[in-house]
């Protein structure tokens, strides 16, 4: 019981005796029990809505991170911890030390890496879930103030006979990719042999430099932008080797949407970026903050049954709000270019995508389904080809062409087949989605409909289909996100929910074909 049911539970209690015993009349009695009763009803709704949202229940997020990155992840910590009245427990070390470490472990919510390659070899050992970007940083030589050695080469590093600081390729990310980009220079076993120490951390690599231990060391620029007493050096061998700051969440996060409230916080461009921004980090164009999110998907009602139970999922893990508006792609269509302006758009055709491209980025193309023809069981009308529909008598439904995809991809195909006035005439239905009319189908007069095979999954039992071999009887579903999206990379989670190996398996369950990577990635 919570504390607030409890508070109800006495309060209403400690009021109805209180007038008991006061002696009111039976109408008076009634009248401010009433009272008490709603007013105690409306403040355990108060007290349970604030006890169930608040992110300080339950236990601390366990966060590994990057040592090179400490500085604005634990001043972003500090103010979530003051703003949430929450725990988050820090784990420093270096970005491979502390994969090994939470590997071992088995326990850990988030994991923040300066080099997101890890992040990848998270991944394909089954650590890690959603991945958030942070910031990007470059590889430098660190030298102290004024470059007192005049060091301005990767070769001067070589030929000078410094003493050379560099990070242990096997425990930090600047050593993995200072070996990785040296190697391919052809530098890295002579400035292997000229290396003085290597540290497990990008910090003990810049105090090295800045406390004369060694001469010069390879750290991120944005470590050198946090020591006032160093200077970088930019080389074209480690010019080319930009990582980019990420934050994952772990697949033994204990609740993964207090875990990716705080993710998204931290990569929020009005919480967390700034921090990395003070601190001389070039942070990523981030989602703007809000505790829990609502985005807006606009989808063609044929996608429906394939994406609702994964949307439902995702809302439930990440602790938003995704505002679905189902409905025929002309009509969506046409809100779009009104002025509405969708976190993502999932069209029923590419055709309909093409018409909107402007307002998102680059599509993907999903999955495809065949256009058929719909008939009662048993097939009483003898309809076997696209000309059968033609024949004196038949009732036939169709999707309205200028309000769906559907119903353009139909008269399109219609048209090439030189067959449209003669099949029009019989048509007594027109509507914007194909699953009404599927529904008139099994309810109505009509003998006949066009839909999407992918419209059939659940119907079949009591309906017949006839395939059509033609090449425009087909329809390609794309998914893209709005390019003035405020909440991007949170549209990009949902497009990855809908693109993963569990949802195929719902596409193609309902009479889709998975068509995801086949032509072109994400």
């Amino acid at each position: 019981m919570t504390s607030g049911s409890i508070f109800v539970k006495l309060s209403s209690s400690f009021g109805l005796n209180l007038l008991y015993g006061i002696g009111l009349n039976r109408p008076r009695f009634f009248l401010l029990a009433s009272m008490i009763v709603f007013a105690a009803l409306a403040l355990f709704l108060i007290l349970d809505l604030h006890e169930s949202s608040s992110p300080s229940s339950g236990p601390p997020i366990l966060l590994y991170c990057a040592a090179g990155i400490k500085p604005p992840v634990e001043m972003v910590v500090r103010n979530y911890e003051a703003e949430y009245d929450c725990k988050i427990d820090i784990q420093y070390g270096g970005s491979g030390t502390l994969l090994s470490n939470l590997k071992i472990a088995g326990i850990g919510d988030l994991y923040v890496v300066a080099d997101e390659s890890y992040i990848e070899i998270a991944r394909q050992k089954n650590l890690v879930e959603e991945v958030i970007p942070l910031a990007v940083m470059t590889p430098v030589i660190a030298v102290p103030k004024g470059n007192p050695k005049g060091v301005d080469s990767i070769q001067a590093l070589i030929d000078g006979n410094y003493k050379i600081a560099l990070g242990n390729p096997g425990a930090a990310s600047i050593g993995k990719i200072s070996k990785k980009l040296l190697t391919e220079s052809g530098d890295w076993s002579a400035i292997k042999e000229h290396t003085t120490v290597f540290y497990p951390t990008v910090p003990e690599i810049a105090n090295s430099v800045k406390l004369g231990t060694v001469d010069a060391g390879i750290v991120w620029d944005a470590t050198v932008n946090q020591y006032s007493d160093l200077d970088l050096v930019r080389v074209p061998e480690l010019e080319l080797g930009p990582q980019k700051t990420t934050v994952g969440v772990l697949k033994t996060a204990k609740n993964p949407a207090t875990a990716l409230r705080f993710a998204r916080y931290l990569a929020a461009r009005d919480r967390g970026l700034i921090q990395f921004k003070n601190y001389g980090y070039v942070p990523v164009s981030g989602d703007i903050w809000r505790e829990k999110p609502e985005i807006l998907f606009f989808s063609g009602g044929v996608n429906r049954p394939a994406v609702e139970q994964t949307i439902q999922k995702f809302e439930v893990r990440e602790g938003v709000k995704v505002t679905r508006v189902y409905n025929g792609c002309g009509i969506l269509v046409s809100q779009i270019r009104a002025g509405e302006k969708p976190d993502a758009y999932f069209a029923c055709d590419v055709s309909f995508m093409t018409r909107v491209q402007s307002q998102f980025d680059d599509s993907t193309d999903i999955s495809e389904t065949d256009i058929i023809i719909l008939t009662k069981k048993g097939n009483p009308k003898q309809i076997l080809a696209l000309r059968d529909l033609a024949q004196a008598g038949l009732r036939l439904g169709v999707a309205n062409p200028d309000q769906s995809a559907l119903g353009d991809l139909t008269r399109r195909m219609l048209l090439s087949e030189g067959l449209y006035d003669d099949i029009i005439k019989n048509v007594r239905v027109e509507t914007p989605t194909a699953d009404l009319l599927v529904n008139q189908l099994l309810v109505g007069p009509l003998d006949a409909v066009i839909v999407y095979e992918a419209n059939c999954a659940n119907v079949l039992d009591n309906l017949e289909l006839i395939r059509l071999d033609l090449s425009l009887a087909k329809a390609i579903q794309p998914i893209a996100v709005g390019r003035r999206s405020g909440h991007k990379h949170l549209a990009r989670r949902l497009l990855e929910a809908i693109q993963s190996p569990q949802s195929q398996i719902e596409f193609e369950s309902i009479g889709f074909r998975w068509i995801r990577g086949r032509d072109k990635g994400i």
